[in-house]
């Protein structure tokens, strides 16, 4: 599946996945073939990306380049609030199949809640529910969703989620969702896994911290000799988490990767637990979508 030394994970219905993905968001299109060409070189086996992140026939490409075994390999895309609908995202992922080249997605969740939009919202993943039963998805999930709208979701439909992506980093560890999660049998799959947010530019404001420089993280790093960045995956790992990191520079691409062989400390773990702020640094999860939010996904 990925190096032997990356921890799988297992969905509730059996599916198993490497628990570090590599993750293509805000990867301009031009540059993506080559890093997840790079990603899958070293050592990858999980690829994630989203329509609406425009980037899925890039993914494709290198993936169609690159000597993978396709059944060694996880793909992961998201369906866009605007595909959302029974019919509507039965169509996207038409749209999604054919840029990305598959037959098959291994896993196919939806991007965010819609707090305007939830009925079209769980018609979206009753859509979901159809593909999974024909098997042309092999898991399926949401992006994005607090315990209410969880609930919502699970009381209206028949397949529990396979996994929720979520931000979840040091500063925003979200542990009452997470403890949801482990009730529900819900993977817990963090985008930002390494606090991207706190340093992506034109993200948070003036006061924002960056993960990257916080002392607690810092002192742990140069104990183990390793990298802000290789510690938090690390975090990840030993609690169990699927985390998406994501860089188009191949020293960082493998950096992330080489988190095998160092273990923290169950004082390190509740150390860098004990840094959440219970602010999120992403968007607002319950919020409306508007023509502006509602853009279309262009045809395959």
């Amino acid at each position: 599946m990925s190096d032997p030394k990356i921890p799988t994970l297992t969905l509730h219905n059996g599916v198993r996945l490497p628990a570090l993905g590599f993750g293509v968001f805000q990867t301009p299109p031009d540059e993506t073939i080559a890093a997840v060409e790079e990603a899958l070189r070293v050592g990858y086996r999980h690829i994630d990306t989203a329509a609406a992140y425009g980037n899925e026939r890039e993914v494709g490409e290198a993936i169609r380049r690159s000597e993978v075994d396709r059944a060694d390999l996880v793909v992961e895309t998201k369906v866009w609030a605007s595909d959302y609908g029974y019919d509507e995202t039965l169509h996207a992922f038409e749209k999604a199949s054919a840029k990305l080249g598959l037959e098959q997605l291994d896993i196919l969740i939806l991007h965010q809640v819609a707090a305007n939009l939830f009925d079209r919202t769980i018609d979206a993943y009753r859509a979901l529910e159809r593909l999974l039963a024909e098997g042309r998805v092999r898991a399926i999930g949401v992006s994005n969703f607090p315990v209410p709208r969880l609930t919502q979701l699970i009381d209206a439909t028949e397949v529990v989620p396979h996994l929720n992506q979520v931000e979840l980093h040091p500063y925003f560890s979200q542990p009452e969702l997470q403890d949801f999660h482990r009730e529900q049998g819900i993977l817990t799959q963090a985008w930002s896994p390494i606090g991207g947010i706190t340093f992506y530019p034109g993200w948070g404001g003036e006061d924002r911290r960056s993960t990257l420089a916080d002392p607690t993280i810092g002192e742990i790093a140069a104990a183990h000799g390793r990298t802000p960045a290789q510690v938090m995956l690390r975090w990840h790992l030993q609690q169990g988490r699927s985390a998406i990191p994501k860089s188009v520079t191949p020293s960082r691409i493998a950096e992330n990767l080489a988190v095998t062989d160092f273990v923290l400390s169950d004082a390190q773990l509740a150390a860098i637990d004990a840094l959440d702020t219970g602010t999120p640094g992403g968007p607002e999860p319950e919020r409306d979508f508007d023509d502006r939010q509602l853009f279309p996904i262009p045809e395959a």
